[in-house]
């Protein structure tokens, strides 16, 4: 079976003027999920943000906060930003959960509808540290932990996408190794972000 890991793409967490148009163009080029994630900032912007990007994808787009924009505009879902904290109530509907260790995913797992790994990949001079989380990550896949209902969060990059995809990871999760390419205060040109974003396409297919 071709494993084609599922590309999440988490906002920076500000606003900019070339975000919408950016955002519909990582769409055209085959962007699964689009995590909608300003911490701190008003209603508002979110919504005013969404007006702008096309319908056709609201269905893919998930919010982290704010969660009637979920019902208002028919997003795919929400997002807690932990494992367990309860559901806003009587919400019905797709949610995900981000889980900060390998063992907070076999719970929260079951009814999400999938799950972040926060830092998979983040990475420390420590080459010690490094070591023992690539081997916590190998016994997890093995004990099959690691599976299509699991993403790769923090740190994901180009040159570990193939690791995650070893790994039997359903998809990454990409935010600084995207955005990087693109400074919000001086560019328009955003072309250098859409031919990154191609090559961790390839990649993850």
């Amino acid at each position: 079976e071709k494993n084609e890991m599922k590309i999440v793409l988490m906002t920076k967490p500000t606003f900019f003027v070339e975000e919408d148009k950016i955002l519909t163009a990582l769409f055209d080029e085959g962007l699964d999920n689009l995590h909608l994630y300003k911490p701190g900032a008003a209603p508002v912007y979110s919504e005013r943000l969404l007006t702008l990007l096309p319908d056709d994808i609201y269905s893919k787009t998930t919010v982290h906060e704010h969660f009637y924009l979920k019902e208002e505009y028919g997003l795919r879902g929400i997002h807690i930003d932990d494992a367990t904290s309860p559901l806003p109530e009587g919400f019905k509907g797709k949610f995900s959960r981000t889980c900060a260790s390998i063992d907070e995913i076999r719970e929260a797992r079951r009814k999400a509808e999938y799950v972040f790994l926060k830092d998979t990949f983040s990475t420390t001079d420590d080459e010690k540290a490094n070591q023992l989380q690539n081997a916590r990550l190998e016994r997890a896949a093995d004990c099959g932990l690691i599976d299509k209902k699991v993403y790769a969060f923090g740190g994901v990059n180009i040159d570990n996408i193939r690791v995650a995809k070893e790994l039997g990871f359903g998809g990454i999760v990409i935010c600084n190794d995207l955005w990087d390419r693109f400074d919000i205060h001086h560019q328009l040109d955003y072309k250098e972000l859409i031919t990154h974003f191609e090559r961790i396409r390839k990649m993850a297919n």
